[in-house]
Parts: C-alpha cells; structure tokens; sequence
C-alpha cells in the first residue's frame, strides 16, 4: 500500500478523552477515530489488525474442530426471559441495548448470544450421535455501559469472538475446555501477548467454573493474585486464600461498654484498646431478587477483612429459589431513603450486633390506610368500602367474596404487593474468618456502645449460613503453601471460558436422547475472546515515549519504506524496486511516498509502530539501506540485495516463536 493514497491523519497531541496510553495512541497514530460515547469508527490501519487478530482465532479455533457461523444481532426477549436473563440484562446490569419494533416486540442487541445458540441447538440437535459440536462466530456485540472509557476498552460496541460447545455429559464438555483452554493460549501467544490465565467468577454468564486470560498492563482494570511458583493465578474477584491469624483476644467475660463516637472499625479499637481482627463486624446489603422481594442481608465477617461483594452476590443467587427467584437484580449497602422504605426504626449504624432483633423491619401494617389501598389495588379499591382501617385478612376475605374474574385481578395485585414487601427477617450469614473468634468485640444495637468478650452460642447464635466472602488480598498466604505469599498484578481481559453445564439447556428445554433413549439436557461450554480489546491491549503492553511497537504479527504491516526525498529519483527507484519485491515475497509492506519532510516520515513511522523501516537515505550511496527495528531502534545497514531475504527471514523466524 502507498501511503500517499491512505486516509492517513495523524496528531500530535493527546485526544482530551484519552485516559490511558493505548487509547491515547491509536486515536494519534489515526487506527480510531470517536464518533459518540463508546462509539469508534475502526479506520484502515486498524481494520488491518483486526483481520490479522481474527485470522489467527480463526486459524486456532478451526485446528480444534470448532465451525464457523454468524448469528443474529437482534435477539427476541422470549429467549433471554426463558432462561431467566432478561431482566437481568435490562434493568439490574443494565447492559443490553432493549428496544420495541413496530409491532411492539421486544427486542435486544446481542451482548451475548447463549440463548440464540441453545434455542438453534434444542430444535437441531436430537440424539447423542450429533454430539459434541463447537459452534463459533466473531461479530460486532453491544453493551450499554454506564461510563464508556479507555476508548475500545470499554465501548458500547465491541468486535467479539464467540464459541458455544453441546455435549452428552461433563466428561465431554471438560475435554473441549482444556482443548478451547490449549488454542486460546496458541492464539494469545502468536499475537505476541504477555499474559496470565486465571480462576475467575462466572458472572451474569452462570456455569460451575471459568478461567480468564488477562493481558499483563500496569492499566488493566483487573486485580490479579498469584504465586510465584506459578500454581495458583486468580481474579480478585474470584480468589481464596488464609487470612492472617487474629490477635489474642485483649478481652475476658461479657461485658456492654460505651464508646461515643466509633462507627468505624479504626475508632472503635482505638477505643476500646484491641486490634481489629478481635472484632466481629457486622454489615447490612439490601439484595433485590428478580421476583422484587427485598431481602435484608447481614453478614458478620472479622473486623480486619472486607467483604467481596461479587463472593456475597454468588452465595446470595444460590439461595434464589428460596424468594421466588432466579437471580438477583440488585445488591446494595442501604443509604438512609432506602432504609425509610422498611425500617420499624432507626438503625444503630455503626454499632449492630450479629444479633440485631428482626423487629427493625417493618411488618405488614396492622391497618391499611386508604391511600395505601389505592396505591395497590388503583381503581379497584372501591371495593373496600370503609376505603381505610382494614387489616390483611379483611382485605383477603373481601377479595375472596368477588367474582370472576375480578378476584383474580385483585389476588394479582395483592400478591405484587406482598413480593415487592420486603422479607421480615434479616438473611444472616458469616464468614469463616470471624467462626472461630472468642472473645471477640461487636456492636451492643445501640448508638455509641459496643460489647466486649462475646462468643458464639452463648451471647450471640452462629448463623447457620457459613460462608467464604471475604475478599482475598496480595501479601495473603496461598491456601496451597501456607508458608507463601500472594503477589498482585493488573491485566487487561480478553478472553473467557465457561463450563456452562445445563444452565440454559434446562431452562429452555434444550435435550436430547441418549444411548440409552433417555432424554437429557445438553451440557454446555462457551469461549469469548474480546477482538478488538485484544488489539488494544496489544498497544497498552507494548508502546514507548514515540508511539506503537506492534508484535509483528497483528501489525497492520510489517515493513515500512521511508522514501526521505521522492524528488530523488534514485530513491524513488530504489524504493519501488523492494517495494515489488516484499510484496512478491508475502510481506506486508507499506511505502511512504508522501511529500512530506522527512523528519515526518520518521516520527509517523515510530507512532504507527510497524515492526521494521526501511529507509532509502544517505547510505544509498554505498548501495546500502539503512533498516530500523521498531521496537528497540536498533539500525543497521544492508545492501540492497540483502534487504528483502533477510527482512523476510526475520519477520518468519518473529511469526514462528510467538
């Protein structure tokens, strides 16, 4: 390609909005440009390394049998509502484009696509001798991020691979983990990525296990934990380890003391003389399930660690089936309006005890208020004569005595209205760093007192919810070698596998008959890799004061020719001559013949990155070009001949080692 007939722009300063370096880069080097929050326009050079990012994914995932379709961007809500999903995506996370057609049916922009796929799979897929089969596709998805940032790291339009696996039992589906787990590490490492694979939480995405591939970068949005011995690699979000033993308690018999003035864990052991690992804290999330019961959720957890909250949100979904519900929309510390909405009184913030009397939460009125009848029942309220005074069980005996089908309305009402009431009792749980604790300080469920000396089961019930949500820290002990130590990391993310097992094949009634004719339900997998996240990440872990150093591989060429003077006709001719001989010999080369100075020539060279420049300057004269590694700058000169073959070799032998 000529650059002179590219549209080719470059800054030279930093894009207001930029954020991080790889951002900042590829908007000056002219690979993106922003049309619109989270929204880029992929431009020539980058849609270069889009292609080769995709062709090696490609390449990896066909190697292990995997076939290649496309699936619809616009997906019907009856699908994601079968698995239970949809309000999820559209009003907890918030992240799915939903919209309405002119029909009024409700659409969504593909964030994901395991409900399209399984929905295809239960009517094509009967019997056990179709299994198993890996489906993929690599297209544009959509995410209504709350805060767009990091330019194609975290937009609202996205270029994604996405594999989807269906197998007879888990044997099966394990196998084509570790095979999708092996061709993933192939892809990563051709595109010349530093990276980590790790333990990581399954998320919105469900299944019994999942591992990330974090790309090392000091402005990954991701914390990772890890060992040095290489055995043990984790998402904070995901990871375990032991706790520092607590202190010896300072404290000996029951004891209710006052402390003005320590809400917090730092003013209370000052306070009271103790270290914060002799203290049971306790702390209250209110969870709001997809059936909109209102859950209030204390967890009891040492005063030195922290709750993970992504941990409590995982124990929290397992008990779903309990309220009526799937999933959970919401999880939330309570700030004072949304404690108005349910406390019978005020809350001793600062100082509860594990076990705060459940008589802080508001029961069902004793007599509902006329304006409470209307805000439930509307226009049917008329029926309730007295408009006001009437207890819950008149108001059931009133309903009861309606015909059809206006009884039913009103048991409708009635019943959307004791699920959104929020649960009478508190969820108790406990985290197994705070089990074991004797003599421990708490909250006295009174303002500016604590008590001193408490112990399970004769001052305080252990809840009979045991649980691992405290959040794992660098400098933590590896539960595998006590003796070791947690380290830390940032990664970028940009890829992600799951062992779905029959998450979605139940819920939509994906099966099919077995060897033995029994019907089973579908055990699933699925693979993402972010494409056009990769390709930044690439940038972010690979880049100097002077721009972009591409791995040679996804580059968007691999030569560049700087022609100093296109005046000269010598160094035009040399030019156009390896110019036609790169391009014979399969590499992909650029020619900067713009008039332009050449101190230009050179300074868009290092920003776009290319791997090698080729410049046809001063030592022309002794039949040399001068040849330029990109990414440490080291020049050396070769004849003329010589710098095709030799380039050529080069660039093969980079290809092959990563």
């Amino acid at each position: 390609m000529r650059l002179s007939q590219m549209l080719f722009v470059t800054l030279r300063d930093d894009p207001a909005d930029a954020e991080i370096p790889s951002h900042k880069l590829l908007v000056r080097a002219g690979f993106i440009r922003r049309l619109g929050s989270g929204l880029y326009a992929y431009l020539p050079l980058m849609w270069r390394v889009l292609e080769k990012v995709k062709r090696i994914v490609q390449e990896e995932m066909n190697r292990t049998g995997a076939q290649e379709c496309l699936l619809p961007q616009l997906q019907p809500s009856e699908l994601w509502k079968m698995s239970g999903r949809w309000d999820t995506y559209t009003e907890s996370e918030g992240i799915m484009f939903a919209l309405r057609d002119r029909l009024e049916r409700e659409l969504g922009l593909g964030p994901t696509h395991e409900e399209v796929i399984t929905a295809i799979a239960k009517e094509m897929i009967r019997s056990y001798r179709q299994l198993p089969v890996n489906l993929y596709q690599i297209q544009t998805k959509f995410r209504d991020e709350i805060r767009p940032r990091f330019g194609l790291m975290r937009g609202r339009e996205f270029i994604m691979k996405d594999a989807y696996s269906f197998h007879s039992d888990e044997a099966s589906l394990k196998a084509t983990y570790g095979a999708m787990d092996q061709a993933y590490r192939n892809i990563f490492s051709r595109c010349g990525l530093d990276f980590r694979p790790v333990d990581a939480d399954s998320g919105a995405i469900g299944g019994s296990g999942s591992q990330e591939f974090m790309v090392l970068a000091d402005a990954g949005e991701d914390e990772i934990l890890y060992t040095e011995d290489g055995l043990y690699s984790a998402n904070v979000e995901k990871a375990v380890s032991l706790a520092p033993d607590a202190k010896p308690s300072p404290f000996s018999g029951y004891k209710k003391q006052s402390a003005p003035n320590t809400a917090t864990i730092a003013k209370m052991c000052k306070c009271l003389d103790c270290d914060a690992s002799n203290v049971v804290k306790n702390v209250l999330y209110q969870a709001v399930y997809n059936s909109s019961k209102t859950v209030l959720v204390l967890v009891s957890i040492r005063g030195d660690q922290e709750v993970n909250e992504v941990k409590l949100t995982n124990e929290l979904t397992k008990l779903a089936p309990n309220y009526e519900s799937t999933n959970i929309l919401s999880l939330t510390v309570p700030d004072e309006k949304e404690q108005q909405k349910w406390a019978a009184k005020d809350l001793p913030l600062g100082y509860i005890s594990p076990g705060i009397s459940d008589d802080y939460i508001a029961k069902y009125p004793e007599k509902f208020s006329e304006e409470q009848l209307v805000s439930i029942f509307g226009n049917n309220a008329d029926i309730f004569v007295e408009r006001h005074g009437l207890s819950l069980a008149e108001i059931e005996g009133r309903i009861a005595k309606q015909p059809q089908p206006k009884r039913g309305d009103l048991l409708a009402a009635l019943s959307g209205y004791k699920s959104r009431y929020t649960e009478p009792t508190f969820l108790r749980l406990v985290d197994q760093t705070a089990v074991d604790l004797t003599n421990f300080a708490t909250g006295a469920d009174e303002v500016d007192y604590h008590v001193t000396g408490a112990n399970w089961g004769t001052d305080f019930d252990l809840p009979k919810l045991v649980v691992d949500v405290r959040k794992a820290l660098a400098g933590d002990r590896p539960v595998h070698d006590p003796t070791g130590e947690l380290k830390t990391a940032r990664g970028i993310e940009v890829g992600h596998i799951f062992q779905l097992g029959t998450k979605y094949s139940q819920a939509m009634g994906a099966t099919f008959t077995n060897e033995q004719g029994e019907e089973k339900p579908l055990v699933m997998g699925c693979y993402g890799i972010g494409v056009s996240r990769l390709a930044q990440a690439a940038v972010e872990q690979s880049y100097d004061k002077d721009g972009i150093i591409w791995p040679t591989a996804i580059a968007p060429y691999e030569v560049v020719i700087v022609v100093p003077n296109v005046g000269d006709e010598e160094q035009m001719q040399v030019a156009e001559q390896i110019y036609t001989e790169f391009q014979a010999a399969g590499v992909d080369v650029l020619l900067d013949d713009r008039h332009e100075r050449a101190g230009v020539k050179f300074k868009d060279s290092e920003l776009i990155g290319i791997p090698y420049r080729v410049v046809t300057g001063k030592s022309l004269k002794q039949g040399q070009l001068e040849v330029v590694k990109r990414a440490n700058k080291s020049v050396q000169n070769l004849v003329i001949a010589a710098v095709v073959p030799t380039l050529t070799a080069w660039i093969k032998a980079e290809k092959k080692t990563s």
